[in-house]
Parts: C-alpha cells; structure tokens; sequence
C-alpha cells in the first residue's frame, strides 16, 4: 500500500478557479459568435392619403409581442413593433400581424393587410423568412394565416427568404413593399401605398 500524497488545497483551488474563468470566457465568446437572443423589429410606413390601419392583431408561433403596434396608423404615418423570443427557450421569434384596410372617406374596412415573419432560433437548420398580402375582412389572424403564408402559396401574398430583396404585392387597392434584414435581430420595414 502507497502512502497518500498530500494535496496543496490552495493550488487546486487556484486551477479550479482558472478553469472555471477559461469555461466562462469561451462560453461568451460562443455566444458572441452564435447569439441567441431573438426579435423582428417591424416598422411600417403609410403612404396613403385615403386609406389608414385599424385593428392590428397579432399571432404568435413563437416569442411574444414586447411593444405591439398602435390602433391606428393613419395616413402618412409610420409606426412599430417589436416581437421577441420566449427567454430561456430555444425557439425564435416568428408570427403574423394584421391590419385592417380603412377608408378615410367612407369610414368602412375594405381589406385586411398581412404580414408574416420568421426569426429562428436555428440558423444552422432554418433562414428568416417573410410575407405581405392582402385578405379579405374574413380572414383570421391566427395559427391558419401563419401556416397559410409560411408554407402555402395564394395569389393573397409573396413570401421570400430574407436575402435583400424587395417583395412587393399588389392588392386591388393597395400595393405592399416590404424588406427584412438577414440577421439574428432583423428588421423588417413595410411600405404601404395606393394603387394608381
């Protein structure tokens, strides 16, 4: 039997501690490169004179609305919102938004415009993805309309990855261009304007 060898607590301790700072430093620099916090910052533009937004309506596949759109963007006004991810879960931040197409002159609803984002968690298996169309007053912001402009296809929207180009849809009475930014945080920026 070999005699115990004695251990010098306060070295362990000091190389415990250097460990545990290497662990830390390399896990900030992982999450430097591979961030993941999540969130669509979305602002949309009202170019029209004779049509303003009403009723916005929200769903959410994934994440929560932090700062929601107000009731109203009136003509020529330009607003935001601001969706993001569950903290502490691996899901992104991904839904669709709504808004009712009112007409300034008669006070009536015509149409209901469509918005659809798609900020993953997972880059390494999913891209960012969006949509913009326009619906009549029957459709329902829900999980339906998500699934319908994530993964359908209608002559009501355009979808597109987020790879710089404009989208752009042309309703019966109003046109809808839209550009979202690839990135872990994007931008989405939403130009509405009366058809000619």
């Amino acid at each position: 039997m070999s005699e115990p060898v004695p251990i010098d607590i306060p070295a362990a301790v000091d190389t415990g501690v250097a460990i545990a700072g290497l662990i830390t430093a390399m896990g900030q620099a992982m999450g430097q490169v591979a961030p993941t916090h999540r969130q669509c910052f979305i602002m949309i533009t009202n170019e029209c004179s004779s049509f303003s937004l009403s009723s916005p309506r929200w769903y959410t596949h994934s994440g929560s609305c932090a700062s929601p759109f107000p009731p109203t963007i009136r003509s020529h006004g330009v607003e935001s919102a601001l969706f993001m991810k569950t903290p502490n879960t691996a899901c992104g931040s991904i839904g669709v938004v709504t808004y009712d197409l009112l007409n300034n002159d008669s006070n009536q609803t015509t149409e209901k415009i469509a918005l659809m984002f798609s900020n993953p968690y997972d880059f390494n298996l999913y891209s960012n993805w969006y949509a913009v169309g326009v619906f009549d007053m029957s459709k329902e912001c829900d999980e339906n309309l998500y699934n319908e402009m994530y993964q359908g296809t209608s002559d009501s929207f355009i979808r597109s990855k987020a790879d710089g180009k404009v989208l752009s849809y042309r309703g019966s009475q109003v046109t809808i261009k839209a550009t979202m930014s690839d990135a872990y945080q994007p931008v989405m920026k939403v130009e509405l304007s009366e058809n000619k």
